[in-house]
């Protein structure tokens, strides 16, 4: 038992690592209705998989050569099993921040995190309850510092090779908010955490403007004005299991295929609701999480950002296993219309899925670009462009069906046509460059004000141009490739992803352009 004493130093120091901020602090964290980070990560984690690097990092006290007071380092890192999978984890310990002094190091921890995520080629999540820079260390070094932001060239190339989450389970501020926004897939706990810039006191100090957090940075800003978040949720439990269901449809790395999983729902299954699910009145909307639940595996889908840019719906799902990204315009927000935010949010999932090889489902009732002085202020066609943009830049297996409208530009977009994509329209289809009812007074408006009775004449053109608006007259010019029975549609995907699953192998590994956060 040559080195008894030293092991019983070294369970010694884990053991005071372990503890965090130590029992006060940890209750505090409780009594605050919040989980410490090494709950979270059990949370996360398969039982009994995490492996802690760096628990005895921290600040030392020492008298003569005996440690006399011990604070961890305020950051959690280790790698776990996600559903038998290997990833990287790292959170910020709230219950050691206070106890930490200003000059700890945390940041190297958390940057060697990062790191060995990419140089394993394995996932990481980072369980963000952090803020950034403390002014408390000019005093402690004795001087200021240009700032820099350690390390972003590793963030920047992990969009590029490996899933990353972020997820906000404090007031998160200054570089782990910017950590928030350089990610696929991030997640806020409602009245529990915040995400800005800057807090409120920096914000009263600098504009005049006292402020709550919430109000600042709560999750009504950031899920449903920002885009900056894409879920937010119940609990802390809620949150991580979002972040298991996220990770399940994906690769470890982009060098991977997704995972295929094995399902026991009918590829030809028949939904007899399909048929009667668009209404014949062009007014009026339909549920369009309905149509897709109906189509794809039984209880596979997982949506994104549904308070945000409402009138796409964004979604991970399954089809006969495979998993595939799904888009659909909601006909009851803008009536399915690309505004600004929905260009946003579509150019991101188009770039996710194109990253990490998932085919590309795209339900497409669009009936253009959202019009009006605030949507030109807003930036739409520029944002809308950037959207399109990417659907020609990616280069993963494609389909779409055409459920209802395609007009303009914006319904142009729906796929790349460049390429040999299945695309398919149901009876309810029509398209065109513009809606016929709004389009006949731009092109027919001198004729129309002449007449003698010019709403008479306007719904003569219209009642005209209507009769040649069937999609079996675009079917017999074959400008549309097919058009099916609704109730086909699960059967005709299931064929498309399993014959266009054979392109996965060649397009594995990193596109030349990364992704775009």
């Amino acid at each position: 038992m040559v080195w008894e004493p030293e092991i019983e130093e070294l369970e010694r120091r884990r053991a005071l690592g372990r503890a965090l901020g130590g029992e006060e602090r940890v209750q505090q964290q409780h009594d605050a209705g919040k989980l410490t980070v090494r709950e979270r990560i059990d949370l996360l984690a398969d039982p009994g998989t995490f492996r802690e690097f760096g628990v005895m990092a921290g600040s030392a006290d020492y008298q003569g050569n005996d440690l006399a007071a011990f604070r961890p380092q305020p950051f959690v890192i280790g790698l776990v099993e996600v559903d038998g999978r290997e990833v990287v984890v790292g959170g910020g310990d709230y219950t050691s921040r206070g106890a930490a002094r200003a000059n700890d190091r945390s940041v190297s921890k958390s940057a060697y995190a990062e790191k060995m995520a990419l140089d394993l080629s394995v996932p990481i999540v980072r369980l963000i309850d952090a803020f950034g820079a403390d002014i408390r260390a000019i005093e402690s070094i004795g001087r200021t510092y240009i700032p820099a932001n350690p390390h972003w060239e590793i963030a920047a190339q992990q969009l590029s090779e490996i899933p990353v989450v972020s997820v906000a389970l404090g007031a998160v501020a200054g570089y782990p908010a910017a950590q928030m926004a350089a990610t696929h897939f991030s997640v806020m706990v409602r009245e529990m955490s915040q995400v800005f810039a800057a807090g409120p006191p920096v914000v009263e100090r600098a504009l005049g403007m006292p402020i709550t957090k919430e109000d600042l940075g709560g999750y009504l800003i950031h899920s449903r004005q920002s885009g900056l978040v894409d879920n937010d949720v119940a609990d802390e439990a809620e949150a991580l299991a979002e972040v298991r269901r996220f990770l399940s449809y994906l690769p470890t790395n982009v060098w991977e295929a997704p995972p295929i999983l094995p399902c026991d729902d009918p590829a030809d299954r028949r939904e007899e609701v399909l048929l009667s699910l668009v209404p014949r009145d062009r007014r009026r909307p339909y549920d369009a999480r309905k149509m897709v639940t109906l189509i794809m595996d039984r209880d596979s889908t997982f949506e994104m950002g549904r308070y945000f840019g409402r009138s796409l719906i964004t979604m991970f799902a399954r089809l006969d296993g495979h998993p595939v990204g799904v888009m659909a315009n909601d006909p009851r927000q803008y009536g399915g219309s690309m505004d600004a935010a929905a260009a946003q949010k579509m150019e991101k999932f188009v770039d996710l899925c194109d990253t990490f090889h998932l085919p590309v489902v795209n339900f497409v009732d669009q009936p253009g670009f959202m019009v009006g002085p605030e949507s030109e202020a807003s930036g739409t066609l520029k944002h809308g462009v950037r959207a399109l943009t990417a659907v020609y830049e990616a280069t993963v297996p494609w389909a779409s069906v055409v459920v209802r409208r395609v007009y303009g530009v914006a319904g142009a977009g729906h796929q790349n046509h460049s390429r040999t994509n299945l695309r398919v329209a149901w009876p309810s289809g029509e398209w065109g460059s513009l809606p016929i009812e709004g389009g006949v007074m731009a092109a027919y408006r001198r004729q129309i004000e002449s007449a003698a009775d010019p709403e008479a004449e306007r719904r003569e053109i219209e009642e005209r141009l209507i009769a040649l608006r069937s999609p079996f007259r675009t079917a017999e010019a074959f400008n549309i490739e097919d058009i099916i029975d609704p109730r086909e549609t699960r059967a005709e995907l299931a064929r498309w992803v399993r014959s266009s699953w054979r392109q996965i192998p060649r397009l594995l590994g990193k596109r030349a352009r990364g992704m775009r956060p």
